[in-house]
């Protein structure tokens, strides 16, 4: 287990009443921490506090006061914060010219939600001189930006030049024992992800597996958590991130996984 998570010490998790942020809860939970739920008030809140004994703390995480909010009540009435899980996110769908009205909410919850978590609790964690764990939820989106939501794709892939950076502000502080992780999920069957389906879709992993992945991985090194799935392997995972890469060193055209005159090269490029 990361220093940070040892039993007795403080975990927030934003995003927590469900799916992914629920599953980490109940791992944190079980691990013996004090643990804050921060999520928008509503049933899921509060049958979190209610099953899993924790602070539930309504927040919304675009608004930097709320976070201001939800630090102050966690440290009165559970002590300071050892680990921060910022997993809030959103994803109604999307178009290039927001003809659907979302960008700003998109933008508001999934990028700044994160990097506001990180100003109101990074601080304080660094100053302590003791192990401290930041785990910021970025999602595959934001480094291969397929098309079809940009929004949640610029969204995510700010998320993981913040958390690069966080990460390391935090290794170059002298007495700074705070570390930054990336989580990258695949495809989780979550609320967020159903899209109106009551059954998980055999490629998808449930939100416990996922979280597993992200605790065996947390007592290591890794700062990207490139999580996998029932349909797409790591060895996959790395070959469509590193033909992403490629548009920009081979200077081909955005996005050329989906072009149909790079179709093949991009096929043959995956089964080589």
């Amino acid at each position: 287990m990361h220093p940070a998570l040892a039993q007795g010490n403080v975990a927030v998790v934003t995003g927590g009443a469900s799916g992914i942020g629920l599953a980490i809860v109940r791992r944190l939970v079980a691990a013996g921490l004090k643990v804050a739920v921060a999520d928008l008030p509503g049933v899921a809140l509060e049958l979190v506090a209610q099953e899993q004994g924790v602070l539930a703390v309504e927040t919304d995480v675009a608004e930097r006061a709320s976070l201001k909010a939800l630090k102050d009540r966690v440290e009165q009435e559970l002590g300071p914060v050892s680990a921060l899980f910022a997993n809030a996110g959103i994803q109604p769908g999307s178009s290039i010219f927001d003809s659907d009205g979302h960008w700003d909410r998109i933008i508001a919850v999934n990028l700044m939600g994160i990097v506001h978590a990180g100003h109101v609790f990074g601080p304080g964690m660094a100053a302590s001189g003791q192990p401290g764990l930041i785990v910021n939820t970025g999602s595959k989106q934001g480094i291969t930006t397929p098309p079809g939501d940009p929004a949640y794709n610029v969204s995510k892939a700010g998320v993981k030049a913040f958390t690069e950076a966080l990460q390391h502000e935090m290794r170059s502080r002298e007495g700074c024992a705070v570390e930054a992780r990336l989580f990258i999920p695949g495809f989780v069957f979550t609320p967020l992800a159903a899209r109106g389906r009551s059954e998980k879709p055999a490629g998808a992993w449930t939100p416990e597996q996922a979280v597993d992945f992200l605790f065996d991985k947390l007592e290591g090194s890794d700062f990207y958590i490139l999580c996998p799935d029932n349909d797409v392997d790591r060895a996959t995972d790395e070959k469509r991130i590193a033909w992403a890469a490629g548009d920009i060193t081979q200077n081909r055209p955005p996005l050329s996984r989906w072009h149909p005159d790079y179709e093949a090269a991009f096929q043959a490029w995956l089964t080589a």
